[in-house]
């Protein structure tokens, strides 16, 4: 258990020390792994050089660099995209067409749309939960269960979007490319994204939309509908980011929008904001890569799979063991980071496809994320709505509805293709 030992002591360290505080963003978790991956570095046996050189190992190799390329480009095209206004114009573009008895569905549509383009829960809680209040407000609809569809809806495009960082760290660990994880994982949540529709359709029928709706620029939803559409298509997505980079700048230089200097400038607010999620990659890579120097991962695998056997078993286990770190880490990118090289181990013991154990890896972060009252979705949507997270979550429908996909998709073996 020696080698196990570092991941024990960043789970005691975040776990217990924010049920201590009551509060889990209390202890920063790249602290956390800090602390763990020193921890870890003493472990080893060797000079200090060559502690470092394994540690390195884990932290440099050529999928955690990848990640890291395509964590600074989306930080730089999400944050460009931002200050052109581009939010806000794909926010109205959603709600200004849609008939009154649509507004429910619509919003839950329009929640999975952006985060589907912009690949961030919170950044697109933080747009539509005050326009889903106001809706609320007006027409006596229960605040709770307008946050929730507006905060499940984000699951929606937190699992399938190509920018979304849990869908690029679970494909990157899993070794597979973004456009087949995707036709995977759309096949499994694509049926209960139809059904939670017709859902709202019914809950909606007698809701009125406001009319105070501000005028759309369609050239500002350019960038992002040219995001979806070239990954979607497969391009690479370091050529689908910095495409939807150089578009950020030439509309919103064109349009007076900002200048070069303010466009630079935003990239860099982009990618600075991304400074936390690199150094976690990099401090787990190197923990893990530790761990498993020191057959620390041999030992889970052997205690998770000793009473399971064939491919529907290492998908259970896979998937629970995703739920579990989640819980403890309350962050479903961490949670990815850190089961994804187990996950790749068990996959190639019970002969997974890679697209399949990807997607699991995403859907079961997106189940469990989605459902706790402290993540820091349903707190950001709790802060802008002025409503107890508590209340929030039992109107989590889409998250809900998506863990009983996954598992369903795991029993009965579909996508048949891929199981």
């Amino acid at each position: 258990m020696k080698a196990l030992s570092p991941l024990f002591v960043f789970l005691l360290l975040y776990l217990a020390t924010s049920i201590i505080a009551q509060d889990f963003y209390k202890v920063p978790i790249a602290v956390a792994f800090l602390v763990s991956s020193v921890y870890a570095l003493l472990t080893l046996r060797g000079t200090m050089s060559e502690r470092i050189g394994i540690f390195a190992k884990g932290a440099g190799n050529s999928t955690m660099v990848l990640m890291l390329a395509i964590f600074i480009l989306a930080g730089a095209f999400g944050a460009s995209a931002k200050a052109m206004g581009a939010v806000d114009a794909t926010v109205n573009l959603a709600l200004k067409y849609l008939p009154e008895q649509f507004i429910l569905p619509g919003i839950f549509l329009a929640s999975c749309f952006i985060s589907l383009s912009i690949g961030t829960s919170c950044g697109t809680i933080a747009a539509l939960t005050p326009l889903a209040v106001g809706i609320a407000q007006q027409s006596g609809i229960g605040v709770p269960l307008m946050v929730g569809l507006v905060v499940g809806g984000t699951y929606f495009g937190d699992n399938l979007s190509f920018i979304s960082d849990t869908t690029i760290v679970a494909t990157q660990t899993q070794g597979c490319s973004m456009s087949d994880k995707f036709r995977v994982n759309v096949r499994i949540v694509a049926p209960i994204a139809l059904l939670m529709l017709v859902i709202y359709y019914i809950l909606g029928e007698n809701v009125t939309t406001p009319a105070d709706i501000d005028s759309i620029n369609l050239w500002l939803v350019l960038p992002y509908l040219a995001v979806v559409i070239l990954a979607i298509c497969g391009l690479n997505v370091l050529i689908v980011l910095t495409i939807g980079i150089i578009l950020t700048g030439l509309i919103g230089i064109l349009m007076g929008i900002y200048d070069v200097f303010g466009w630079f400038s935003a990239m860099n607010d982009g990618m600075m904001g991304m400074s936390e999620l690199i150094i976690v990659t990099l401090l787990a890579g190197g923990m893990l890569e530790i761990i498993r120097h020191n057959g620390g991962i041999d030992v889970i695998i052997k205690t998770l799979t000793q009473n399971i056997s064939g491919k529907r078993g290492g998908e259970f286990c896979i998937a629970s063991l995703t739920c579990l770190v989640n819980i403890c880490t309350a962050n479903n990118t961490i949670a990815i980071i850190t089961t994804g090289p187990i996950a790749k181990d068990i996959s190639t013991r019970f002969g997974i496809d890679p697209r399949k154990s990807a997607s699991i890896l995403d859907t079961a972060s997106c189940f469990t994320q989605g459902l706790l009252p402290y993540s820091a979705q349903v707190l950001i949507a709790a802060g802008l709505s002025g409503i107890n997270p508590i209340a929030i979550v039992p109107n989590l429908f889409y998250p809900m509805m998506i863990g009983v996909a996954l598992v369903a998709s795991i029993l009965f073996r579909y996508p048949r293709r891929y199981s």
